[in-house]
């Protein structure tokens, strides 16, 4: 078995295309139970987020698994399958390490080493673990990608400034409004992990905002988010009251997932004074055409990404450094996935050696019966002795070349010429 990542990103699709591609998270458990009925997918992750909809997997054949992953995510989204030919992110084995690693160190997003995309790994584990689509394989390797983003953050000084998609989405909003921000009725829509990261961002940001009111489908969430803050500035409004605060708001940024627009041309029309709407969500949740109206100003992820090239710029140095503490993990992981993989054959090997001194030294007990204790551990002792010695070389063979062609070819030679 290998491993191997099938997916679309930022890197190498359109945000239009990303958006058609992103699949809600409820429905992700459909998507994992529909991998892993293919017999050539054995264990599967699945993760769809804004910027990135990808398919981690243990499988048998490479060509094959591109094969039935891409049909599985143009199922799930409505795409044709030829769309995804041109637009694929393809990662094999240890480029899968690599690849993984490098996502949870923030190296692959929009904002080097912004910090939600670890929450983002760990919840796609948990749903894989509650649809049982994951084993040992991918758990050891999410588990690990997780601490290296973590080691990266807390080792290089890759996680200062602008970390994070919401920070950087506050700091867009503040370069546009200035000092008319101070006072100012801010709307947040969503109640997730981003949502929260802008709030906690804005309060943290902007000393004079005025109120900061938090919209979502569901209100228990939104009430949820508000008390965890403990801040009078920041209140939860029921989302029927969402076009009438918009109307009202200085600054509106949506930060939550929607099939189809939460705020439409004819919804902002009805804008009081100048409105700054930021439109985080992928699929949009603002209309594109609101801008032309002429009290709106729209922006979404596009502008975001090429505000946040100069902080790509500035972090080159904390980029190397965080890119070595992942090159290290990386080989870490496969030194330990190689050790791992050749434990089976070489428990198995010594064990068919130790039965076959055991047997012999039976068969030929009522030969050794004048032996006495001394002299009969003597005996056993140089027989394990030169056993071991004829074992050592195959088992440095078996671990050395583990997770190998060559490796795969010993260890099948080894179960053929033991009986293993």
């Amino acid at each position: 078995m290998a491993l191997i990542a099938v997916g679309v990103n930022h890197e190498h699709a359109t945000l239009d295309f990303l958006e058609r591609a992103t699949v809600p998270e409820h429905e992700w458990g459909k998507v994992l139970r529909t991998l892993v009925s293919h017999r050539n997918i054995h264990e599967a992750v699945f993760l769809s987020t804004c910027l990135r909809t990808e398919v981690i997997a243990d499988i048998d054949f490479f060509h094959g698994a591109i094969e039935d992953v891409t049909m599985t995510l143009a199922e799930a989204t409505g795409i044709d399958v030829v769309e995804f030919h041109d637009r694929l992110s393809v990662h094999f084995d240890r480029g899968v390490v690599t690849h993984l690693m490098r996502v949870a160190a923030g190296l692959q997003s929009i904002v080097p080493g912004e910090f939600e995309i670890l929450g983002q790994l760990r919840r796609a584990l948990e749903l894989a673990e509650e649809e049982h689509t994951t084993g040992q394989e991918l758990r050891e390797l999410f588990h690990r990608a997780i601490a290296t983003g973590r080691r990266v953050r807390t080792d290089t000084a890759i996680a200062r400034g602008t970390t994070s998609f919401a920070f950087a989405a506050v700091s867009m909003a503040l370069d546009e409004l200035g000092p008319a921000i101070r006072d100012a009725d801010v709307v947040v829509v969503g109640a997730g992990q981003l949502a929260s990261g802008v709030v906690k961002s804005l309060l943290n940001t902007v000393a004079e905002v005025n109120r900061v009111s938090v919209v979502n489908r569901t209100r228990e969430r939104a009430d949820a988010l508000v008390a965890s803050l403990g801040d009078p500035r920041v209140v939860a409004r029921d989302y029927g009251s969402l076009v009438e605060l918009v109307a009202h708001s200085r600054l509106t940024i949506v930060a939550a997932e929607a099939p189809s627009p939460l705020l439409t041309h004819d919804d902002l029309a009805t804008a009081k004074g100048p409105l700054l709407v930021i439109d985080l969500g992928i699929p949009r949740a603002v209309e594109a055409d609101v801008a032309d109206l002429t009290t709106v100003r729209r922006l979404d992820i596009g502008e975001l990404q090429a505000r946040i090239e100069r902080v790509i710029d500035e972090r080159r140095d904390a980029v190397e450094d965080a890119r070595r503490v992942v090159d290290a993990d990386v080989e870490k992981f496969l030194a330990d996935r190689r050790a791992r993989g050749a434990a089976g054959i070489v428990r198995d090997l010594r064990t068919h050696f130790d039965e076959v001194v055991a047997a012999e030294l039976e068969r030929r007990a009522p030969e050794l019966s004048t032996f006495d204790a001394d002299e009969l551990e003597l005996v056993r002792s140089i027989v394990r002795s030169v056993v071991a010695k004829l074992a050592h070389r195959p088992t440095i063979a078996l671990k050395e070349f583990a997770g190998t062609d060559q490796g795969v070819r010993l260890a099948d030679a080894t179960r053929s010429l033991f009986e293993l």
